[in-house]
């Protein structure tokens, strides 16, 4: 009765919009988010489970598309359900980020300050997000992914491709069953 989803994309994922008032004070137990990062101004370790207060990507985001997602879910889920969220997003990154073969050759092409961002991922956003989704599967059940990318390489015609491996190489480096998890893209 614990849902897990994975998100993962570039800045609207990291999640880049100031909360309104009305966001700020949402605290409902039944939305948690696993820390990706340590985010010491918060008091949040990376590894743990928190209750999904903005920001829950890394310390310096604010609000985003998954806070919303996982807001909607818990609405239309019963009410013994509990959400979890884990958020790996950079702000810029082209899809090539999350693909745990190509990432290293694209990061060293990279500007300094998307570097800065993946650095706080150890150097690779596709092995954080696997990480932490592995300590995710003690607590519940990865039910699916959510991705929000494209604007850096969304001219690209092998983009469908390349977020189909990444979804792909997910599933079977956590024993999921590709076909079992969807995966929603915006």
């Amino acid at each position: 009765k614990f849902h897990i989803y994975l998100c993962f994309g570039q800045s609207n994922m990291e999640a880049g919009a100031v909360p309104a008032d009305i966001d700020k004070g949402f605290r409902n137990p039944r939305l948690k988010f696993l820390a990706a990062v340590d985010m010491p101004r918060l008091g949040r370790e990376k590894g743990k489970w928190y209750t999904a207060t903005p920001p829950i990507c890394r310390e310096n985001n604010n609000l985003g598309p998954v806070d919303f997602f996982g807001r909607r879910m818990i609405e239309y889920m019963p009410e013994d359900y509990t959400v979890g969220l884990i958020n790996v997003s950079v702000a810029g990154a082209k899809i090539e980020l999350w693909d745990k073969t190509a990432y290293k050759e694209y990061i060293d092409s990279e500007r300094d300050w998307m570097k800065a961002i993946v650095k706080e991922y150890d150097g690779c956003p596709y092995q954080r997000l696997l990480e932490m989704a592995r300590i995710a599967q003690k607590d519940g059940v990865i039910k699916g992914m959510l991705v929000h990318q494209g604007e850096s390489n969304s001219e690209d015609p092998e983009w469908p491709k390349k977020l189909a491996k990444i979804h792909d190489d997910l599933c079977r480096d956590l024993g999921l069953n590709p076909a079992d998890i969807p995966l929603l893209a915006g």
